[in-house]
């Protein structure tokens, strides 16, 4: 077995929700494992000078609607290009995810259903009833995680691995850190693989 993949994501991301499948796809198809690490999206754009939608020039806006369309075709997913519940606070579901990872369980399917929840099937994943349905979905036992996304462990988790994708300069999500190079956004998923798959060793920043 590889070393992990370290996965830095919010299930509000429609970059995340796109490349979901591919990462584990990826994942499986090399027997790499992968760290599952929600992180608090705002924190990190503080960091890394990233900006809200809203706050982004009006060119840069109509851009990513294309680009979310051609992506969506790409990966085979179905997407609402202005979904219900967007923006929504993802703080229950993504500390939900880091409970089902201290419960030293995979939360693999639960990230999917989730931001599937919000991009294709118009769902409020700040809604508890929505995340717990999704939870139960899964296989989780909905009422444990919610209660251990509430506490303090899930919170420090959460900030701990946003401090970690910031030293590794994670400009947003998804990012995905494989030995320590770091590769942000779902459209750098087959750079991912090719490192992988020739192990070649890290690039690095002069």
């Amino acid at each position: 077995m590889r070393e992990a993949i370290d996965y830095y994501f919010t299930v509000i991301s429609p970059n995340v929700y796109l490349g979901h499948k591919t990462l584990m796809e990826i994942a499986r198809r090399h027997d790499v494992p992968v760290h599952f690490r929600p992180v608090v999206l705002g924190s990190l754009w503080e960091q890394s000078g990233s900006v809200p939608l809203p706050q982004r020039s009006a060119m840069r806006q109509r851009y990513r609607f294309v680009e979310l369309q051609r992506l969506a075709e790409l990966r085979g997913e179905r997407i609402n290009l202005r979904p219900a519940h967007f923006p929504t606070n993802p703080q229950l579901a993504d500390r939900s995810a880091a409970a089902i990872v201290l419960a030293g369980s995979n939360p693999d399917g639960f990230v999917y259903a989730a931001t599937h929840a919000v991009w294709a099937d118009e769902k409020d994943v700040a809604d508890e009833d929505v995340v717990a349905d999704l939870l139960a979905g899964q296989g989780h036992d909905a009422s444990a995680i919610l209660k251990a996304a509430a506490g303090e462990e899930a919170a420090a988790a959460m900030a701990a691995n946003s401090k970690a994708a910031s030293a590794a300069d994670a400009i947003g999500v998804p990012a995905y850190v494989y030995r320590g190079e770091t590769f942000w956004g779902q459209d750098r998923l087959e750079l991912l693989e090719r490192m992988i798959a020739t192990g070649r060793e890290p690039y690095r920043t002069l």
